[in-house]
């Protein structure tokens, strides 16, 4: 008499896969071993015979005494309790679950596409993905960066556990109103991003994965427009006739700016010898540098660096003033704005009048023993 020598085990494969059951009998003899589908009641095959029309049913058998049922290209609908049957009496068989799987999919639909905000502003960002078992979604921002969380109160120090910082309003100014939380992603299909600030701008990353590989992602891009602010960390440099200074800006602005120097409200051109004018921009961050090459009369005074954006403008000024001693802090004075040198007759005319100036009570004397 047949019998079954293993159990028959349950099976999971992943969508598009082959799934294969082996069912041992020993001591089959003249009884056939058949296969069927137990939900729908489908005879599959008996014996070496495939019964059903369905192509993707295969069954072989290695000497008779382990049966093999293969279902190629498993789908969704091949989910289902199996059974490997002896056509013994009474009837003997044995049955098997076969649970299909199916890697994560996004949906472009609803999930979010790339957004454009203003500072301030909320966001929602959205991610919509199917897959059996059914997916976990974690956003994160791409390259590895900080995802900030913002958390506002109404009060500016900043509560425990979290990390102070300033956000620019709309007029440029800092203010301390909020609070950043910084975790490396967040949980969940969708993502509250509450007054976004230029921190928020980057690319997204909406990772869905359920154990079935490949887990997949999809790229969402934030841009947050904001008007420009200006930073300077020296606004009073001295420096001597002849030496080079370096002054230097740093503006942030979205979308980007258009970034120039003046002096005295004259705006410096490109093609100014006295002056180079440098720009290195990262993202909305541009550090803004006027080198003076050699520093004479006509390029004391103030500088202004200015930032212009669609959403609006600001500016910082640098006062550069002279390092000259009293004399020549006299000399500028006496001999006016010219770039030209005075001649050494012009010099010892200033001191002999610096010398005068410094001694009224001489002069005075002098005159009176004159007159006596």
């Amino acid at each position: 008499v047949p019998r079954f020598e293993d159990s028959l085990n349950n099976l999971t494969v992943s969508l598009g896969r082959e799934a294969v059951f082996t069912c041992v009998v020993n001591d089959l003899g003249s009884y056939r071993v058949a296969w069927l589908r137990v939900d729908t009641q489908t005879i599959l095959t008996i014996a070496t015979h495939v019964i059903t029309k369905n192509h993707r049913i295969a069954v072989n058998h290695s000497d008779r005494r382990v049966w093999f049922l293969h279902i190629h290209d498993v789908r969704q609908s091949d989910r289902g309790w199996y059974m490997c049957q002896l056509n013994t009496d009474p009837m003997k068989s044995q049955t098997a679950y076969l649970d299909v799987v199916v890697p994560p999919d996004i949906l472009d639909y609803p999930t979010s596409s790339d957004q454009v905000a203003r500072e301030g502003a909320n966001v929602t960002l959205r991610c919509a993905a199917h897959g059996v078992p059914t997916p976990t979604v974690v956003w994160r921002k791409e390259a590895g960066d900080l995802l900030p969380t913002t958390n506002f109160t109404d009060t500016h120090r900043p509560m425990i556990g979290q990390t102070s910082m300033r956000r620019p309003d709309m007029y440029g100014l800092l203010t301390n109103n909020f609070n950043v939380i910084q975790n490396s992603s967040v949980n969940g299909a969708v993502l509250q991003l509450v007054k976004v600030s230029r921190l928020h701008m980057g690319a997204y990353l909406c990772i869905a994965s359920n154990g079935v590989p490949p887990s997949v992602s999809k790229r969402v891009m934030l841009v947050v427009h904001f008007p420009p602010i200006m930073t300077i960390q020296n606004q009073l440099v001295g420096a001597k006739e002849g030496d080079t200074v370096h002054l230097d800006c740093h503006s942030e602005a979205f979308p980007r700016s258009i970034n120039y120097w003046t002096i005295n409200d004259q705006i410096i051109s490109q093609s100014d010898k006295r002056f180079e004018i440098t720009a290195i921009e990262r993202g909305y961050e541009v550090d803004m540098r006027l080198k003076i090459k050699k520093v004479g009369r006509n390029t004391f005074g103030t500088y202004s660096c200015i930032s212009k954006n669609s959403l609006g403008d600001t500016d910082g000024t640098i006062k550069l003033y002279s390092l000259s001693g009293k004399f020549e802090e006299m000399q500028y004075n006496e001999v006016g704005d010219s770039d030209e040198s005075p001649d050494v007759s012009e010099l010892e005319a200033l001191k002999r009048s610096a010398s005068a100036r410094s001694c009224p009570a001489l002069w005075v004397f002098v005159v009176i023993y004159v007159v006596l």
